[in-house]
């Protein structure tokens, strides 16, 4: 389990897809203390929880590899990933950590798109459209994740919504590089989607 608050941006620095392109191999560069990576231990990478499967320390930086399947290559934004990809990293929650976001399982839902973005004098506003099946899990002033980001949303319509970025979120994460076209890893709140599976059940 993960909050969505970003600890760190990694950058892809190796990348090696097998030949039947069904799964990729990743290493990704980061800043967290090599000694607390254990082989197994989950992260969440642009909002996908990852397994590592090896770690080191190459020039100075920390690196971890993960493995991308079928699935998450199909599902979420990493079909488009490769070496320079800057990523949004989130460490698996522990007891006693801080609940600084919202509860984010790491299985993304799916990919929005951003229709437009506009920079305010205080902050940015993106709006972003994504399906109807996941349109219905989002609400005004609810919570939803995107590339692993916790963020309330601030306006929907039909199947768009709005989001306002701080400068802060804009500088710690990859969200400062967004730009109209692009397209994110969305997670809808668990417990909307909880609450709309209690609705179909009456």
């Amino acid at each position: 389990m993960f909050t969505g608050i970003v600890t760190d941006i990694g950058e892809i620095v190796r990348f090696t897809p097998t030949a039947q392109g069904q799964l990729h191999r990743l290493r990704i560069a980061c800043r967290y203390d090599r000694t607390t990576i254990a082989d197994g231990a989950s992260i969440a990478c642009n909002g996908v929880c990852l397994t590592v499967v090896a770690s080191g320390v190459a020039d100075g930086r920390t690196w971890f590899d993960v493995d991308a399947a079928a699935e998450t290559l199909a599902l979420t934004t990493a079909k488009h990933w490769k070496v320079g990809t800057k990523l949004n990293l989130e460490r698996a929650l522990k007891i006693g950590d801080e609940l600084g976001g919202h509860i984010v399982a790491g299985h993304a839902d799916g990919i929005a798109t951003i229709v437009s973005r506009q920079d305010l004098p205080d902050m940015a506003r993106f709006e972003l459209s994504t399906t109807r099946e996941l349109a219905r899990f989002i609400a005004t002033k609810g919570s939803i994740t995107l590339d692993g980001v916790s963020l309330t949303i601030n306006t929907v319509a039909d199947v768009t919504f709005s989001v306002l970025i701080i400068p802060h979120t804009l500088t710690v994460t990859t969200i400062g590089a967004w730009k109209a076209g692009d397209e994110v890893n969305i997670e809808v709140d668990l417990m909307a989607r909880y609450a709309a599976r209690l609705t179909e059940m009456k």
